[in-house]
């Protein structure tokens, strides 16, 4: 009997998963595990240009060989707690706040602010893990990184995470903050070394097994709220959102979160990775803190 990965495929549903569109992805196969039927990922020393093509031809994707070679990739996905547990407001003097605005890190109309009026800062901390199986670099080469002399390092990615305030329809109410990055490790798993740091010019990525955090007190990491109405809303955070670098799996590159904000306090609740929010998230309030608006 021909146990090759050819045979099985034809006996077995198949689909593709987390590609950046419907010509590639990762291959996965339906099959039965103890009564069960469950979806597994194909990937052996076996896979070749044969079993690409008649997975092409079960889904009528003509042959794109390309997308179904089994190479290792990263997988970037967010601490939703993190979020949680640091969310906090701050009200902040324009004169403070000059070089996040040559960095385009605040609302477009923040240029009719006086120097001594405050902006209002929803801020918070983002620690993104590399849980794939190889390390995360940027797509630009180091000779096309971005010195930002404001902030002293450079910035090897335009559009690395955006941030965004939806009302509950889905529209945007605060402006999105397209934050480009200089990516390092910042912690590892026990027994991993760190291989990237920003500073002193120096390789950017993130390690597997390793998670970039930035901090809540870091100039742009925050959304512009200053004209946002008191009310319920929803807190968007996407990773990667261009695909511009190729991961394992895009389907976890998205956080959302539920936000009640009065005027004068937020609370940010029900986060979570997926990009869906379930009944349940709607009507509690699980980890719930106030915040009370801090001044710089």
């Amino acid at each position: 009997m021909d146990n090759s990965p050819l045979v099985h495929l034809l006996e077995e549903k198949v689909r593709l998963r987390g590609g950046r569109n419907p010509f590639e992805g990762r291959v996965e196969v339906l099959v039965d595990r103890n009564g069960s039927l469950v979806w597994g990922t194909v990937c052996s020393e076996g896979w070749g240009t044969m079993e690409a093509m008649v997975v092409c031809r079960q889904l009528g994707l003509g042959f794109a060989r390309r997308a179904f070679q089994c190479t290792s990739a990263p997988d970037l996905v967010l601490n939703p707690q993190v979020v949680e547990q640091t969310t906090y407001m701050e009200d902040r003097l324009m004169v403070l706040l000059q070089c996040a605005y040559e960095e385009n890190c605040l609302a477009s109309n923040s240029a009719q602010t006086p120097a001594n009026s405050y902006r209002r800062l929803l801020r918070f901390s983002s620690q993104i893990h590399n849980n794939g199986q190889s390390d995360f670099q940027p797509n630009a080469p180091k000779h096309l990184w971005v010195w930002h002399d404001c902030h002293r390092h450079y910035h090897s990615m335009d559009v690395f995470t955006t941030y965004d305030l939806l009302s509950l329809n889905g529209t945007r109410v605060a402006e999105g903050h397209k934050a480009s990055f200089c990516l390092e490790d910042s912690e590892c798993d026990e027994g991993i070394e760190k291989q990237y740091e920003c500073a002193n010019f120096g390789e950017q990525g993130i390690t597997v097994g390793c998670w970039d955090t930035y901090r809540h007190d870091i100039d742009c990491q925050w959304v512009d709220i200053t004209d946002v109405k008191p009310g319920d809303y929803i807190f968007q955070i996407v990773i990667n959102p261009n695909n511009e670098v190729p991961e394992s799996d895009y389907t976890n590159n998205i956080t959302k979160c539920r936000c009640r904000y009065d005027g004068h306090r937020v609370w940010m609740y029900g986060c979570h990775n997926d990009g869906s929010l379930s009944s349940e998230t709607e009507t509690t309030f699980p980890g719930l803190i106030n915040n009370q608006v801090t001044h710089r």
